[in-house]
């Protein structure tokens, strides 16, 4: 038997988590639309030191040389944009203790139920992985690729994380009841998962689009910027409806059919704000000259809106199948008729 208090604080810690990864998806996305993500040119260490200077005079008179020599030309030193990436990699360190954390208290579980463990433990090596090619990406002079690829094991942690935590506590989500759902809702969710996922992929094309871009007007005149988007562009930009209708059913159908107090209310409605908020987001993208701020929070919407339906679809999972057992259970004890006839 689990101690309750040991497995609300797993819980807990899995949750603290969660949103800890989130907030390094969206500092990565503010180091990426500041350009900051050479504003440490070399790792672990930041300009050769474990706490970055805060001013050039505090570096060595040839660094200008030292780094092109290391194939790293161009390197100049701005306080802001090397103290924001140093953030980023604090941020990515404490997420690693986090881990660490929740892996630890996961041990509870190896008696009731060790895929709990080790897919809390598996997530462990994966931050870890997660590191390295962050030091590939700073390694490769910021390759879009190789951003595309870090940002999308971040995506996988965290469903990872969210079905850890929601597989602990599947005795709880059982209990929701779903029977007034339609009976395509779970076939739509996927759906709508998939296209967030080929929505995510075609934005991760459109931002190494607009990184090429940025780089030819120096970070500057990001107004002009729109002008030189490729045609991936309008289709992820028109694809965006789609994204916006499917997942306005999805929460208005949870809306109609649950109950108050049942908590897919909630991830209905948090459903819906999410993806009101991306498109606003990318509408500003789109029509206010690229603002910054609007880069990293369309970037965090876009995955927090596939958290929340893989999350939808972990309770769908867990409550189906209990209604299910609970159907047969029904029905293996009612009297069989023809014997009563007998």
């Amino acid at each position: 038997m689990i101690n309750p208090q040991a497995a609300l604080n797993f819980r807990r810690l899995g949750i603290i988590t969660i949103f800890a990864v989130y907030f390094v998806i969206l500092v990565g996305g503010i180091v990426r639309a500041s350009g900051a993500g050479m504003g440490c040119p070399d790792w672990p260490t930041c300009f050769g030191q474990w706490v970055p200077p805060t001013d050039e005079s505090q570096l060595p008179a040839n660094y200008h040389q030292i780094y092109a020599e290391r194939g790293y030309e161009n390197t100049q030193f701005n306080p802001v944009k090397t103290w924001t990436e140093y953030t980023n990699r604090l941020v990515g360190v404490t997420i690693g203790f986090l881990i660490f954390l929740t892996a630890w208290s996961s041990r509870i579980y190896l008696k009731t139920d060790k895929s709990i463990f080790y897919l809390a433990v598996s997530v462990f090596f994966l931050v870890g992985f997660q590191g390295w090619l962050g030091s590939t990406v700073v390694a490769s002079n910021l390759k879009p690729l190789m951003i595309t690829l870090h940002m999308l094991l971040a995506l996988f942690i965290v469903a990872l994380l969210i079905y850890t935590i929601a597989r602990s506590q599947r005795d709880v989500i059982a209990r929701i009841d779903i029977q007034a759902l339609p009976d395509k809702f779970k076939t739509v969710l996927i759906a709508a998962m998939i296209m967030t996922l080929l929505q995510v992929a075609m934005g991760t094309q459109v931002r190494e689009a607009v990184d090429f871009i940025s780089h030819n007007h120096a970070y500057i005149e990001r107004q002009y910027w729109r002008d030189d988007f490729p045609v991936i562009f309008y289709i992820h930009r028109s694809f965006s409806s789609v994204i916006l209708f499917t997942n306005l059913w999805l929460a208005w159908k949870i809306v109609r059919s649950v109950d108050r107090k049942s908590p897919l209310r909630r991830i209905a409605l948090s459903l819906a704000i999410l993806v009101v908020t991306a498109i606003i987001a990318g509408i500003s993208l789109d029509r206010l000259g690229m603002p910054p701020v609007a880069q990293p929070i369309h970037l965090l919407m876009a995955n927090l809106i596939f958290g929340v339906q893989f999350f939808l679809y972990c309770c769908l999972n867990y409550a189906s199948a209990h209604a299910d057992s609970c159907i047969a259970v029904d029905h293996g004890s009612r009297p069989d008729s023809t014997s009563n006839n007998l």
